[in-house]
């Protein structure tokens, strides 16, 4: 028995633990990093948000009462109604990067360049954009000045920036400029990776343009629509640097983390300031579950796409049973 007893050196140098070691060593720093830098601060800022407090100084518990209060601050509540218009944005932005990516996935003269052109505002750093933005609807600047060129008159166009009826559609705007070529090449991707027989097998059926965008392509880039609606959805729910640095918050565009930012670095209310971004959190995670829940009962993505495609045939077929009874 104590022959065949391995040594701690011998159980230690063997293969098996190597690798179980190997992967341990490799796991604990990204583990340690992740629980120093995002777990641990998450955690501390939960309990922040039940406590009236400053970064500095003493700190009064006062329970559920920055959460009532995140919905009963004009300035909060009207900040999370701006979200709409990154909302809506966030759905043009997406139709025109299916647009141009079905353009731009087949054969098309100038193709590259264009590809190009229409990715290049998101590699811009979100500062940078909201500066040129910032200068691009100045009065009397460069929207100005094109306008004029149109035959508009400059005492006729409205302050872009300053009129309330319109300057959230203006900074939703540059959202749309800067995330499009993203999308935009996600769906490329996903459109080139479609079986080139089904179209075939479509122009054979003698589909035009639209049947096959609507029969052969959707169908086929739906888990990517899925993805690309989420990511836009849950980002116009936390949009921060062009309201901040086009407007600075001012003239009612104040998002909802132009806000928090206004209230846990300039009025000191950490505590409120958490609790704004806990509800942003669940508020996030409801528009998920409740998109993804609807993306898979009604158009059957992913693991549910089968079982969305038996249902619809039972119906099917139970509605043509029912037809062939009534005669």
């Amino acid at each position: 028995m104590t022959g065949n007893k391995k040594t701690f050196t011998q159980w230690i140098t063997s293969g098996k633990v190597n690798r179980r070691l190997c992967i341990i060593t490799f796991m604990l720093v990204p583990l340690a990093l992740l629980t120093v830098f995002t777990y641990i601060p998450f955690a501390k800022m939960i309990g922040f948000s039940f406590y009236d407090m400053k970064y500095i100084g003493s700190r009064q518990f006062v329970g559920l009462q920055n959460y009532i209060e995140v919905f009963t601050r004009k300035d909060c509540f009207n900040a999370l109604k701006l979200s709409l218009y990154y909302f809506v944005a966030s759905f043009v932005q997406l139709g025109l990067a299916l647009y141009f990516a079905t353009i731009l996935s087949f054969k098309t003269k100038g193709g590259g360049f264009f590809k190009g052109l229409m990715f290049f505002p998101y590699l811009v750093c979100g500062i940078a954009v909201g500066f040129i933005f910032k200068f691009f609807y100045t009065r009397g600047f460069v929207l100005d000045t094109v306008l004029q060129w149109c035959g508009f008159k400059l005492d006729s166009l409205p302050y872009w920036l300053k009129d309330t009826s319109i300057n959230n559609i203006s900074v939703a705007a540059t959202s749309v400029w800067r995330y499009m070529g993203q999308n935009m090449v996600l769906f490329i991707g996903a459109i080139m990776s479609v079986d080139s027989s089904l179209y075939e097998a479509a122009a054979i059926d003698g589909a035009n343009g639209w049947a096959k965008f609507r029969y052969v392509i959707l169908p086929s880039i739906k888990t990517i629509i899925v993805l690309n609606m989420i990511l836009s959805i849950t980002g116009s729910l936390s949009v921060f640097e062009p309201p901040y640095v086009i407007t600075g918050g001012a003239f009612g565009t104040g998002t909802y983390f132009v806000i928090m930012n206004k209230l846990a670095h300039e009025s000191q209310k950490v505590g409120l300031a958490s609790a704004m971004a806990i509800v942003l959190l669940i508020l996030i995670m409801i528009a998920t579950a409740i998109q993804k829940w609807v993306e898979r009962y009604f158009f059957g993505v992913g693991e549910q796409e089968a079982i969305y495609a038996v249902k619809k045939r039972k119906k099917r077929l139970a509605a043509e049973a029912k037809a062939k009874g009534g005669e």
